[in-house]
């Protein structure tokens, strides 16, 4: 199997709970508290070690929650590569209606980065990098980010074998989405509403967010386009043709992680040596065991396996 970095550098401490009803004003006694490591790329290594999967993953970290993040990662058995963050690692949280079951939730900023930070940053990335590692870059950019940072994190991290997956959203997408870059990512992977606020207009059939996909594919933006619709599935672009994968239809406790787990889902199966098709079919059967769980809970390996028997990648 091939090995697997992921990298996270805004990560959080998430932490989630219950109340039996939101309402304004009054004060709201939660339920007990439960605590998970949180930020795209930790999520992504996470939900690989549940699919039975080994990863490294590299984050960003500070202060006491990031020493308490540490210990959550330890405990889940995922080898940490820790970088000193310029501050405090943010805290998420997510509250969840009893009576409705309507979900809250709330991302506290993290700390500011500058340019020192940044470059120092990223050039801790490439000697952690084997010839023919899959590299996951998965979450929210840190505060201080400049436009030609994400641009510069392919650069570094393309070349031999290797390849580079995506799953950011921000400035940090729009830069990507422009294409023109010297090293494009292998996949580049967004939501059905980041797609269409790039594409500056609805895209409410499945033919039009393929043919979005497609058309970044065009300007080189990635090898592969994948676009989530949703409870309805995910498609795909990719050597000049298009690909769906539908949804399980599963009961939605929680979206907390569905896109992270779609990424473990899909990575895992790359690093196993599993054809596209097939694992666009693994990122969406783990996309939905993880709407699942409850919190921030991420998918569970026997809802996985279940759910992939009910997963089907067909062409259109």
């Amino acid at each position: 199997m091939r090995d697997i970095l992921t990298i996270t550098l805004n990560p959080a401490l998430d932490v989630s709970a219950s109340v039996p009803h939101v309402t304004a004003g009054a004060k709201l006694r939660c339920g007990p508290e439960r605590y998970d490591p949180g930020g795209g790329g930790l999520n992504v290594a996470r939900a690989i070690r549940l699919l039975g999967g080994e990863v490294r993953a590299f984050a960003a970290l500070g202060g006491a929650r990031g020493e308490h993040l540490t210990r959550l990662l330890e405990a889940e058995g995922i080898p940490l590569i820790s970088y000193p963050a310029p501050g405090e690692t943010r805290e998420s949280l997510a509250i969840t209606d009893e009576v409705m079951g309507n979900q809250y939730r709330f991302s506290l900023p993290g700390p500011e980065w500058n340019a020192a930070n940044l470059d120092n940053a990223l050039a801790t990335l490439p000697p952690l990098v084997g010839p023919d590692s899959l590299v996951v870059l998965s979450g929210s950019e840190p505060n201080g980010t400049t436009d030609d940072y994400y641009p510069r994190l392919c650069d570094a991290l393309s070349g031999e074998a290797r390849k580079l997956l995506i799953d950011t959203s921000g400035p940090a997408l729009a830069r990507l989405a422009k294409g023109g870059l010297k090293h494009k990512p292998f996949v580049l992977r967004m939501d059905q509403g980041e797609a269409e606020a790039l594409a500056g207009h609805a895209l409410p059939a499945r033919a039009e967010t393929l043919d979005f996909a497609r058309t970044l594919a065009e300007k080189g933006v990635a090898e592969v386009l994948i676009i989530a619709r949703g409870a309805e599935g995910s498609v795909m672009w990719a050597d000049n043709q298009g690909w769906f994968a539908n949804a399980a239809k599963v009961k939605v406790v929680s979206r907390v992680g569905a896109g992270d787990s779609f990424m473990g889902g899909l990575t895992l199966a790359l690093a196993q040596g599993l054809p596209l098709d097939q694992a666009l079919s693994h990122g969406a059967a783990a996309a939905s065991a993880a709407v699942m769980t409850p919190g921030t809970q991420l998918c569970r390996r026997e809802d996985f396996e279940r759910l992939l028997l009910e997963t089907r990648t067909t062409r259109i």
